[in-house]
């Protein structure tokens, strides 16, 4: 640096270091929060992105996802058909009467149901009745209609179920057992 004289060589370099520290205050405080605010744009961006796509794919599926809805309302309406509706007493007799003639059995006491909340499975939107059943049967023809029965209503099921000899006597046996049945939703 000989073609600057001494006395001026230490401002020269005060007002370059000067300038560089601006410089570098620019890069740092301006131009860094620049790249910063376009890096969270274009995060954003992607973001957006992939929320169209996703809203694009179900605008694409929605006529497969209303077909499966109504599938799977069809088939959730064809497996309540079965289940008690209306009248539950006069449901719990007509159903026992209509299977009864198929089976040598004799079920002169048919209980008057009583409603409540499900205790098997939580939160489901039926409600259960459940109804007291007592007659007489031959072993063989009692363990048929039982089957038959839960197999024909699989919305229903046989519990404490008490086998006694018949005050008959023979080989017929008295019995006794409650039917659980769920209840179609708004019908009670």
């Amino acid at each position: 640096m000989k073609w600057l004289p001494r006395d001026k060589r230490n401002p020269f370099f005060a007002v370059v270091f000067v300038v560089a520290m601006i410089l570098i205050l620019i890069c740092f405080v301006l131009i860094r929060s620049q790249y910063t605010s376009l890096d969270e744009i274009a995060t954003g961006k992607k973001l957006a992105a992939a929320r169209l796509q996703n809203v694009e794919n179900v605008i694409k599926n929605g006529d497969a996802t209303a077909n499966q809805l109504a599938d799977v309302t069809y088939s959730l309406s064809r497996a309540e058909e079965d289940m008690a509706s209306g009248d539950l007493y006069s449901w719990t007799y007509d159903t026992i009467r209509r299977l009864k003639p198929q089976y040598k059995i004799d079920i002169p006491d048919i209980g008057h149901p009583s409603v409540s909340d499900v205790d098997v499975l939580s939160s489901v939107p039926y409600k259960q009745m459940r109804f007291t059943v007592s007659g007489t049967a031959y072993y063989h023809d009692f363990g048929k209609f039982v089957s038959d029965f839960e197999n024909n209503f699989p919305h229903a099921r046989v519990v404490n179920i008490v086998l006694e000899p018949s005050a008959a006597g023979g080989e017929k046996l008295s019995f006794r057992m409650d039917i659980i049945a769920l209840i179609k939703p708004n019908s009670a």
